[in-house]
């Protein structure tokens, strides 16, 4: 672990390429996969352009962004010893699709005006127009799965299922000082890294993989996960307003994010009831007093070291599978998502 103190800025020194899945040059990189998801999206939305709930639906489908769990799914696919083809590329979608429901209905409990930089669905047509759009995603985004038999809508249905728990739990963790890791894991582990996972294997099972393929993918899921929802809480205290984010959202909302947990178990005395009065009386004018505290706390190298050591483990969980291009390219996403800024 990297003992020296970094900025707050990301990406960590400390992470390394693992030499686990080294050797083979990239045929194809994720930029290419990336960019046959989005043709793929925009075909169906074109596709599906008479149902009239797609006309509120299809801005915040095609507003853009990394497509994140749909190329990490195409690219478990071909990993797993398929090609890449139209039956996989509606499983990928069907997560796209089920993910951006989540975040038109997180958009309007959490009152959100932007995303991505665009107004919001509900704040641009009404809250009656978003709740029935994001309804209509999760109906859609299930439709798509059902194509690939029981198991796969299954495993959809039991992943928001988890989600949905994971939202409520979080909810009932808002401003509560005495949050832990554990509680932490929970809530993660069903808002995010859970619908990770399972986008993998959905993919592996897709693909008809040996069950200790489907496994690894699974596990490599769960690992990118956590460490996606970890790098989203360093960049909570960066803020990125061109993803319509600003700085300390997730403070100014009382979310208990792993650096604020790490610091209110690790600080003990005046620093410890100094973070709380922080916390609980927040404002522009506090940042500097919150930033020191976790400094003093160390809760940034924590959190750091703790996103190098699931992305290892996400690449080490890769080992069973036999090496190749698509390999390497979820090698090289964990890696990403452990250095992005969004």
């Amino acid at each position: 672990m990297c003992s020296q103190a970094q900025p707050l800025i990301y990406p960590s020194p400390c992470l390394q390429p693992m030499s686990g899945v080294r050797g083979v040059l990239a045929r194809r990189s994720l930029e290419e996969v990336q960019s046959i998801v989005e043709k793929a999206l925009r075909d169906y939305v074109e596709e599906r352009s008479e149902d009239p709930a797609m006309k509120y639906a299809r801005d915040i489908l095609l507003a853009g962004g990394k497509r994140f769990r749909p190329v990490l799914g195409c690219l478990a696919y071909e990993a797993a010893g398929a090609k890449l083809d139209d039956k996989m590329l509606r499983s990928a979608l069907a997560a796209e699709i089920i993910h951006t429901a989540t975040l038109v209905h997180d958009d309007i409990y959490d009152q959100a005006k932007l995303r991505r930089g665009r107004p919001t669905l509900h704040s641009q047509h009404g809250l009656a127009h978003g709740i029935i759009a994001g309804d209509y995603l999760f109906t859609l985004g299930y439709w798509l799965g059902s194509e690939q038999g029981p198991e796969v809508i299954r495993a959809l249905a039991d992943s928001c299922i988890a989600m949905a728990n994971g939202e409520l739990l979080q909810f009932d963790h808002i401003g509560n000082l005495g949050t832990t890791p554990e509680d932490y894991y929970r809530i993660i582990d069903g808002k995010t890294a859970g619908p990770i996972a399972c986008g993998c294997k959905v993919a592996a099972m897709v693909a008809e993989a040996d069950p200790e393929i489907i496994d690894a993918m699974d596990n490599f899921g769960w690992e990118v996960g956590r460490a996606f929802q970890m790098v989203d809480d360093l960049l909570d205290l960066t803020g990125n307003p061109r993803m319509g984010k600003p700085r300390g959202t997730d403070i100014y909302e009382g979310k208990m994010t792993l650096p604020i947990i790490h610091a209110l178990t690790s600080l003990h005395g005046n620093d410890r009831k100094n973070l709380a009065d922080v916390l609980m009386d927040f404002n522009d004018d506090r940042w500097d007093e919150l930033i020191a505290l976790l400094d003093t706390a160390g809760s940034i190298d924590y959190v750091r070291s703790l996103i190098d050591s699931h992305v290892q483990r996400a690449i080490e969980a890769l080992e069973p599978l036999p090496n190749s291009n698509q390999l390497q390219l979820m090698a090289k996403f964990a890696r990403k998502s452990a250095l992005r800024t969004l």
